[in-house]
């Protein structure tokens, strides 16, 4: 058990003593019992892939008139274990593996994040913030960050979220609580932003193609939802801000912290030398963005995209290079912290750094083998689109506008939980969406807005969720018996609030006509 630790105000805070699990009962405890009992991650996407495998054999012979988008012909479910089929599949095993975004994207990342690390810059950078942060502040500065984020591609998910359990676990208070409210910011409210980020590029392109299966000139805005998602910014933070000091922290308080906390015991009064280091390094830090913003000002710029020039479109090196330059500059301050604090003597204490971090991930390379595998078998089979197309032909029959609209959030929310990736859904329901509601009278920028309200609210309860085995991971460092049953339970307030808010959120917004963005009408035509 560690200590109190004092906030910027002066309160002090509870240490971390778990209360008595006795008497445990209620729906989420429930859902964290049954869930727990579910196997190891690793296992349960191996028995997903075995069952994808023997669904799709039993429903390939079966024909469905439902349009596949991408090839306007009838979907047909691809049979898995076909001898061709699975020979090819396991011939591209390695290629899937070495392949899935995720794996790429945290390994690179957390290069660099462990030389900050290690070195001890992120500690004295904390240090000097809670110095700073009122306590009662804490939760909202850490859910805005989170948002924030999003410009940062998956940033949020190997930076973020782990920095939000540090931060509750310095401050005295759960650090459960702190990841979860980083996840409820970063993954929860996926399209909160005030910042434009290359999501919305991305989606607004495949926008525009739905669009102009109606109408061939229709163009759609990179930016048609960036008023509705900034305002969305400060809903996000509001209710996380509730939620986590009003139920979910509250209900922590009966899990033990028993994990290796060894490095973070520490976290205290910030030395003279951690100061100046601090200061160089973050001057370091700073001089490293105003090059990269230098470089990408001049419209001639080959940080910009081919295609308009623009720094947020999806396919700008700027947008593509987010993951090395997260590496990049963690990499610099944090070597030039160590060598100014005196934390490190040469180039080998940074190796030390990345190895340890390499060191830290092998359960999560381990789960990200099989859930690879399983995706890509899930996708490659039209299982998931088969999924995606009946709940959209489910929503043909002529309602009104808004429960149409609600309909739409309720089916994304729903097929959210067995296909991740936002542009991957978009793609099979957006040209399903689009042009039956611009039949109805409604705009490609409404159905897109309604689209990321579903997309963003259920990310935080799917295992299946490419990062959601990363945040289990996060959480053992503190609590080893976490499963995917304490994270879902732990995070299923925040996922039905938003839902159920930034739902009618989002109807209250269009009754009174605010713009959800630039060149974004309500109705079709305008």
């Amino acid at each position: 058990m560690t200590s109190p630790t004092p906030l910027g105000d002066g309160t002090p805070t509870p240490p971390h003593d778990p209360v008595p699990p006795s008497g445990r009962g209620g729906i989420l405890d429930f859902i964290e019992r049954v869930g727990n009992r579910l196997p190891d991650p690793a296992a349960l996407f191996l028995i997903l892939l075995f069952a994808v495998w023997g669904i799709s054999a039993l429903v390939a012979p079966l024909q469905f008139t439902e349009i596949d988008p991408r090839s306007d012909a009838p979907i047909q479910v691809k049979n898995m274990l076909a001898p061709a089929a699975l020979a090819a599949f396991l011939g591209r095993m390695v290629t899937i593996f070495t392949s899935f975004h995720p794996l790429g994207v945290v390994l690179v990342a957390l290069l660099g994040v462990g030389v900050a690390e290690y070195t001890g810059f992120i500690n004295a950078g904390l240090k000097s913030m809670l110095a700073v942060t009122s306590a009662k502040l804490l939760t909202p500065m850490l859910i805005l960050v989170a948002c924030l984020s999003h410009t940062a591609a998956d940033a949020g998910y190997v930076l973020v979220i782990p920095l939000g359990g540090v931060i509750f676990f310095a401050a005295g208070r759960h650090p459960l609580a702190g990841i979860a409210a980083a996840f409820a910011g970063v993954s929860g409210g996926f399209s909160a932003n005030f910042i434009p980020s290359s999501i919305d590029p991305l989606l607004a392109g495949l926008s525009q193609e739905a669009a102009r299966i109606v109408a061939p000139e229709r163009t759609v805005n990179p930016l048609a939802n960036l008023y509705f998602t900034g305002v969305s910014t400060l809903l996000i933070v509001g209710l996380g801000w509730f939620l986590t000091d009003r139920v979910v922290e509250p209900r922590l308080r009966r899990t033990a912290v028993d994990g290796d906390v060894s490095e973070f015991a520490s976290l205290g009064e910030i030395g003279p030398r951690e100061r100046r280091g601090l200061r160089v390094a973050l001057l370091a830090m700073l001089l490293a963005v105003g090059l990269l913003a230098l470089a990408a000002w001049f419209p001639g710029s080959t940080l910009r995209s081919p295609t308009d020039r623009s720094l947020t479109r999806a396919d700008a090196p700027l947008m593509q290079g987010i993951v090395p330059l997260i590496f990049i500059f963690f990499l610099i301050p944090g070597v030039v912290y160590g060598y100014v604090a005196g934390t490190i003597d040469s180039h080998k204490d940074v190796i030390k750094g990345m190895s340890k971090a390499m060191s830290t991930m092998g359960y999560y390379i381990v789960m990200a083998f099989f859930a690879s595998l399983f995706i890509a078998a899930f996708n490659e089979s039209n299982l998931g689109a088969l999924l995606a197309l009946k709940g959209a032909t489910a929503l043909g029959d002529r309602l009104p506008p808004q429960i149409i609209i609600v309909g739409i959030i309720l089916l994304t929310a729903t097929v959210n939980l067995f296909v991740g990736s936002a542009s991957a859904k978009w793609a099979l329901l957006g040209p399903i969406f689009v042009p039956m509601l611009m039949a109805l009278g409604l705009s490609p920028e409404l159905t897109q807005a309604a689209y990321r309200v579903g997309d963003s609210s259920t990310n935080i309860i799917t295992p299946l969720m490419p990062y959601f085995p990363l945040v289990v991971v996060f959480c053992q460092r503190y609590v080893r018996g976490t499963g995917i049953g304490t994270l879902v339970s732990i995070m299923l307030p925040y996922s039905m609030t938003y839902l159920v808010a930034w739902t009618l959120f989002l109807l209250a917004y269009w009754q009174l006509g605010i713009p959800l963005g630039i060149d974004a009408p309500y109705t079709y035509p305008p």
